[in-house]
Formats: structure tokens, C-alpha cells, sequence
């Protein structure tokens, strides 16, 4: 709203408006007729002021865009604006302006290859080349190379017709988890959301708010950037050829799908594209941070012109950790995001990676409503390990497994727990040689019945999760 003042009046803003003659002219005790034509003049560019504040007041705000909406009855390897793999010749869905803030739908990860029914046979028989399918590219308006990407999440739900999630632990056979050689089998829990609760009949006696957020967001690499990604997960499979179990992913022509792309791009990206299982220095990618819930503000690098911003594997609640590999809830929804393009910022903030400023919304427990256990780099043979925090974190997990199947809940149904509920996972020490020591914080609440230690244990018929047939 433009409002243009008289001419010769000085209308400045702070403590109030002041009237000044026109530029250059003093104003003597004998000019008082043109004061008072001055202030006329005032007065009604005064009231112009309050009516047109009025009506703007009155006036409806403008109904945010939507970038995206999925169709969930179709293949999503067949739709135009997802995409699997990371490459920067991924031609973009859509185009977002700079500080224009839309609504964008994601499918879950697989694709819609989880089903809400009883059985883990999906679980253990999911095609992981399909994964995971994300929303975008869109490129970003104004948006260069060495340029920050501000991605302030507003929003995340789930969508309407889909009022529920899963949370899976993968066949050792078929993608595995972080406790695969003592857990091989696959496993499943249905979850239903009530609201801001989620509770899960495969899972009893449990109910929780959840820290809904995005497991992915990231910019394209450029070619320069893609090359380093390659390179470098290329030597670690070499160096760790001895080993029985995949160290990194490298390019996966099988089931690549580009969006909109052509059969050039589709060959190309199946010969060069990143997968999406790991996050990566240069732009984020799957983090699966629990804490970029709603109102929290992310840093993205850019690396070339546009962005070419995708998001995708929405989770309505995680553990830190996400212990069971496909062990968020995973969910299909929509998530809100608001886009600014902060330009030298790589430069200027000094960054080679993204940062994030959490936002204020999230489950509250209180300090003394967790209990937490401890794991340190001692293996569950009895090794002792050098420094080594992702052991510790695995004996800190069987240590929650072991104190909670006393309730009555067998392991697998513990283990899917620890995935998705809001647990609170923290690196307490990494200095003291020869032992890393890991916790992990499990909040009492969310248990409709005392778990404390102060508590006498009775054991109940808990049922069981889903397990193949």
C-alpha cells in the first residue's frame, strides 16, 4: 500500500509525524495562513492514512500456494515431480520466489510400500532402490552458488486421507539396522495419530506427542561437488571390501526415476547420481534430525544457480538415533516452508555445511521425568573397543531393551520403540581412553504404566509387533 503525502510535507517516523515548510523556505510570523493550510493538508492525509489501514485490516490474507500435491493412488515412480538420487541436471517441478512461503506434499519414503495392515512381509521384501522420493527440485529464485538457502519450516502434517505411519526394522538380508546382527528379522508397527498423539496397537501401553519434522532437506550438488561424493564413498567400498556388510552406496541405475527428466538424464543419474541413504557435509540431505520440527530455521549451502531445494521423509516422531534404519514414524504429509536466499552466505557465515535453530515446539517431559542408561565402547562379547561412540550407542540401546522386556514386550517391539519415541540421545564423553561413553534418555510418560525404577515390575501381556511370514 503506497500512500504519497502533500507536497511540502516532511512526514518522518519514530515519535509521531512533523510538519516542515517546503525545503529551503523559512516560515515567518507573518505566513501563519500557510501553516494553516498546512495542517489542513495534515489532517486529511491523516485520515487518508486510517481509512486505508482500515481496509486493509479488512482485507482476507492471501491463501498460501501449493507447490506440490501428491497423488497417493498413483506410482510415485511415475510422477513428475519426485525424483530418487541427487544430481543437478534434475530438471525442477516448480519455481519458488525468494521469501515466498508455500505448502509442499510428500509421499512417504518408499513410495507407498508399507502398508496398514498386520504383516511385516512388505517390510522385509522392500525394494530399497526405490527409495527415497523426494519432493522437488524447485529452483529458487535469485538463488547462486556460494548463496545460503534459509529454510524456515512453518508447518509439517500429515495428510488428511492418510492419519497414520509406520515404523519398520529391516531384514539383515535386505538393508539391515543398527543392531541387524542380533535382530535379523524384519519387523513392523502401525501407528495412528489422534490429533498431536500418536499410539500404536503393535506397540500397548504407550502414547506420545509427536516432534514432527522433515528427515530430509538439501540443495543439488554441482558436478564438482557430486564428483567429491563419489570419489570418496567409492574408496571407503574399496578399503572395506573384506567386510560383510555394505559400507557406502554408490550409483544405482535400477528403478532411478528423474521426474520429469528424459531418458538422457535417467541414464545419467543412474551412472552418476548420489543416493540418498546418508546426509553429506556439502548440502545435509538425510540428517534425520528430530529437532527441524515446526519453527525451526535451516542453513542450506547452495551449489548452483537456482538451488534446486528437494524435501522429503517426513516423520511424525523419531528417537534420536533412529535406531531400526526405517525407524522414524514415516509418514506421508505436508510440510510449510517459508524461503529466503541469503546471498555470500557460505562465505560471510563462514559455512561448509548447514546449521539449524530448532524451533520452540516440541514434547515436554521435564528433566527428572527420563530415565537414561548408559553405553560405553565394550561390545556385547566383551571387546573392548578404542574410542568407538557407535558401539557404546548400541550397548546403551541393549541396555534399554533388557530393562523394558520385563514389562512383557519382546525385543523387536522394544526395538522399534527406541526408533521412533522421543528418546533423548547424548555423547557424554569421547575423551576418556579407552571408553566413549553414550546415554539415552527414555521418557517415563509415555508409559501408561510405571516404569520407574522405584516401581514393582508386573508383567503383562503386551502383544507383539508385526513379523513376516
Amino acid at each position: 500500500m503506497a500512500i504519497t503525502p502533500p507536497m511540502g510535507l516532511d512526514l518522518s517516523y519514530g515519535a509521531g509525524l512533523v510538519i516542515s515548510p517546503a525545503r529551503g523556505k523559512t516560515l515567518n510570523d507573518g505566513e501563519g495562513g500557510t501553516l494553516v493550510s498546512d495542517l489542513k493538508a495534515y489532517t486529511s492525509f491523516q485520515l487518508d492514512i486510517q481509512s486505508q489501514v482500515e481496509r486493509a485490516d479488512k482485507m482476507p490474507k492471501q491463501a498460501l500456494r501449493s507447490a506440490v500435491t501428491v497423488d497417493l493412488e498413483k506410482d510415485a515412480g511415475t510422477l513428475p515431480y519426485l525424483h530418487v538420487s541427487n544430481k543437478h541436471d534434475i530438471p525442477a517441478c516448480g519455481t519458488i520466489k525468494n521469501k515466498e512461503t508455500v505448502k509442499i506434499q510428500c509421499v512417504d519414503w518408499t513410495g507407498g510400500q508399507i502398508g496398514n495392515n498386520d504383516s511385516a512381509n512388505d517390510v522385509r521384501d522392500v525394494d530399497l532402490t526405490k527409495v527415497h522420493y523426494l519432493t522437488g527440485p524447485f529452483e529458487i529464485e535469485t538463488a547462486e552458488p556460494g548463496d545460503l538457502l534459509l529454510v524456515d519450516i512453518q508447518d509439517v502434517q500429515p495428510l488428511p486421507d492418510q492419519p497414520w505411519g509406520f515404523t519398520g526394522v529391516f531384514a539383515k538380508s535386505n538393508g539391515g539396522g543398527f543392531l541387524d546382527e542380533i535382530y535379523p528379522e524384519a519387523a513392523k508397527a502401525i501407528w495412528d495419530f489422534e490429533g498431536i498423539y500418536c499410539s500404536s496397537r503393535h506397540i500397548p501401553g504407550v502414547k506420545f506427542a509427536g516432534l514432527i519434522h522433515p528427515g530430509i532437506l538439501g540443495c543439488a550438488p554441482s558436478h564438482e561437488v557430486l564428483k567429491i561424493w563419489n570419489d570418496r564413498e567409492g574408496e571407503l567400498i574399496k578399503e572395506c571390501a573384506h567386510m560383510e556388510r555394505n559400507v557406502a552406496m554408490p550409483p544405482e541405475p535400477q528403478s532411478v526415476h528423474v521426474g520429469s527428466g528424459d531418458d538422457k538424464i535417467k541414464e545419467q543419474v543412474g551412472k552418476e547420481g548420489a543416493r540418498t541413504i546418508p546426509g553429506r557435509p556439502e548440502h545435509g540431505g538425510n540428517c534425520d534430525i528430530k529437532n527441524l520440527s515446526r519453527g525451526s530455521k535451516v542453513y542450506l549451502p547452495v551449489h548452483v544457480k537456482g538451488a534446486k531445494f528437494s524435501v522429503g521423509d517426513l516423520h511424525f516422531s523419531q528417537g534420536d538415533g533412529e535406531i531400526s534404519f526405517c525407524g522414524a514414524i514415516e509418514m506421508a504429509g505436508e510440510i510449510t516452508i517459508n524461503f529466503s536466499v541469503i546471498k555470500n552466505g557460505m562465505a560471510d557465515l563462514g559455512l561448509k555445511s548447514p546449521i539449524y535453530i530448532p524451533g520452540p515446539v516440541e514434547p515436554q517431559f521435564g528433566p527428572g521425568r527420563y530415565i537414561y542408561f548408559e553405553g560405553f565402547s565394550v561390545d556385547e562379547k566383551g571387546k573392548q573397543h578404542y574410542l568407538d561412540a557407535t558401539v557404546a550407542y548400541r550397548q546403551t540401546s541393549l541396555r534399554v531393551i533388557e530393562y523394558l522386556r520385563r514389562y512383557g514386550y519382546n525385543d523387536y517391539q522394544i526395538y522399534l520403540l527406541l526408533s521412533c519415541a522421543p528418546v533423548q540421545g547424548h555423547l557424554a564423553g569421547i575423551v576418556d581412553i579407552p571408553n566413549a561413553c553414550t546415554t539415552m534418555g527414555l521418557p517415563i510418560d509415555i508409559f501408561n504404566f510405571d516404569i520407574s525404577p522405584s516401581a514393582p515390575v508386573k508383567k503383562q501381556d503386551l502383544g507383539a509387533c508385526a513379523f513376516a511370514s
